[in-house]
């Protein structure tokens, strides 16, 4: 008798982008997306450009005096990012 091995529609889109190498740079902008969110909206309000290069987010930050805040809370906003993915994607945040 011949008996099917039934899988998820989740499991088989995760193997398929991994297969193909797009994992990580949809988590990659899923990081960069929800930046707003971790950081509020007041905080986002005054951040730029960001991007990710070898694991580090690089944030825009307008104001120089939150520039300084923001990298001292810099290991809470990493664990806070990884977290909404669900992975460890970046492993610092520098912001410029």
């Amino acid at each position: 008798m011949f008996r099917r091995q039934v899988k998820s529609i989740d499991e088989l889109l995760n193997r398929t982008l991994r297969q193909e190498g797009l994992e990580t740079p949809l988590l990659q902008k899923r990081i960069v997306d929800a930046w707003p969110k971790v950081a509020g909206d007041l905080i986002a309000h005054y951040t730029g450009d960001r991007f990710i290069r070898n694991q580090v987010l690089f944030i825009k930050v307008l104001n120089p005096a939150l520039r300084a805040d923001l990298a001292m809370q810099r290991s809470k906003y990493i664990s806070a990012l990884n977290a909404t993915v669900g992975s460890m994607v970046i492993t610092d945040i520098r912001f410029y």
